[in-house]
């Protein structure tokens, strides 16, 4: 046990090195992390927990887990976990702050210069799609080696893919997650609770109880305020904060919930969102900074902050509210049961998110085949950076595009 301590890097020589740290290695996920949010696991899992060893493997499954039961952007609340765990409140929002902004400022443009423009059938964007199916595949195969190494939790994975498949609603994953967690607490109860690697959070219960508090708070507050006072600000800052709220299954449902927000009331055309929408899936980082796009459209550089705050505060207020009482989930024989049913159930909405929406929509062509599988090999088997293979697969995809 104490040489698995001694290989995570648990303890940064200062407070200012860990938070530029943080911030340095945040901002080049955002700059990179193409693909959405499966995607993003993907590239967490490898610069934090292969490159970096930050955390235990068994630590980041479980912070996965954790963030997929809650609403909101899972891999930016594990990015925000991850940040908080290893530097405090100010390292998560500073991984937050480093993954998010690149792809606010990128999509802020587009609303300023690229509103006219169609750029969604532009072969280098289909080539980083592929590249998506790449790291998703890449991240099956390594969690679902440590995440399902029996018949039963490889049978979970399996049933809750083939559901997810079959019933795709904004709840469905909600619920097989919570089913998989039961299951797995039936059939692991008993199972001796390996040792593991306390992780050290900086944010005290009292402080966890207080987010959760101005969480639920808000969500209720806020609908109110906005048919009280008629203040332009206040009704944005509420329409981006309940869909950030009430988002379950994955970025893309957010997109559904701000078209009903932000279309029918004028603030933002249909065309412009359907462009924004575009633009949004060319830049790396979260779904989620989409927002950023729409609250340029609709009050310039300070619409995209108001809106880019509102709609992440769910997450952020979300695991800071978790994480404190997280420890002690991971020592219960219980708890430890329904996590081990949870992971299988995500390597399960993993590969179902392979398929659908990834390898529907960007492997249309034997091409297409033939580009995934060099990008996947050289993922798994040269073990080349993530920037090359998105690199490559821009240049795969222009090609494609030309022939």
């Amino acid at each position: 046990m104490e040489k698995k301590d001694a290989d995570l890097q648990h303890e940064p020589r200062s407070k200012a090195q860990s938070l530029l740290e943080v911030l340095t290695v945040s901002a080049k996920l955002g700059l990179t992390s193409f693909g959405g949010p499966i995607a993003h696991l993907g590239y967490f899992h490898n610069e934090y927990i292969r490159r970096r060893r930050w955390m235990d493997e068994r630590s980041y499954a479980d912070l996965v887990a954790l963030c997929q039961l809650l609403p909101g952007p899972a891999s930016s609340q594990v990015g925000i976990g991850i940040g908080v765990i290893r530097a405090g409140l100010l390292g998560g929002l500073t991984a937050w702050l480093g993954f998010t902004l690149p792809s606010v400022v990128a999509l802020v443009l587009f609303a300023f210069l690229l509103q006219g423009f169609d750029i969604g059938g532009a072969g280098w964007i289909h080539g980083l799609k592929i590249v998506a199916v790449a790291i998703v595949a890449q991240a099956i195969l390594g969690m679902g080696q440590k995440l399902t190494p029996d018949r039963s939790r490889a049978t979970i994975a399996i049933l809750v893919a083939s559901a997810t498949l079959l019933w795709q609603t904004a709840f469905s994953q909600v619920l097989f997650i919570a089913a998989s967690g039961m299951i797995g607490m039936v059939l692991y109860r008993r199972t001796a609770v390996p040792e593991a690697s306390r992780l050290s959070v900086p944010v005290s219960r009292r402080t966890a109880v207080l987010c959760l508090a101005v969480f639920f708070g808000l969500l209720i507050l806020l609908p109110l305020l906005r048919n009280m006072v008629a203040v332009d600000w206040i009704a944005v800052f509420d329409s981006f904060y309940r869909s950030g709220s009430l988002v379950f299954g994955g970025g893309h449902v957010v997109l559904p919930l701000l078209e009903r927000e932000v279309v029918p009331t004028g603030w933002v055309g249909e065309a412009d969102f359907l462009a924004g929408y575009g633009a949004a899936q060319a830049v790396p980082g979260p779904l989620f900074t989409f927002a950023g796009y729409l609250g340029a459209m609709m009050g310039g550089v300070s619409g995209a902050v108001l809106a880019t705050a509102a709609i992440f505060l769910p997450a952020f207020l979300l695991i800071v509210g978790a994480l404190p009482f997280w420890n002690s989930w991971r020592r219960s024989a219980k708890v430890q049961g329904a996590l081990a049913g949870i992971n299988a159930a995500v390597v399960g909405i993993l590969l179902a998110a392979l398929y659908d929406p990834l390898w529907t929509t960007a492997i249309l062509a034997p091409a297409d085949f033939a580009l995934v599988s060099i990008l996947f090999a050289m993922l798994v088997f040269w073990k080349l950076p993530p920037w090359v293979i998105v690199i490559t697969g821009a240049m795969g995809g222009t090609l494609i595009a030309l022939v």
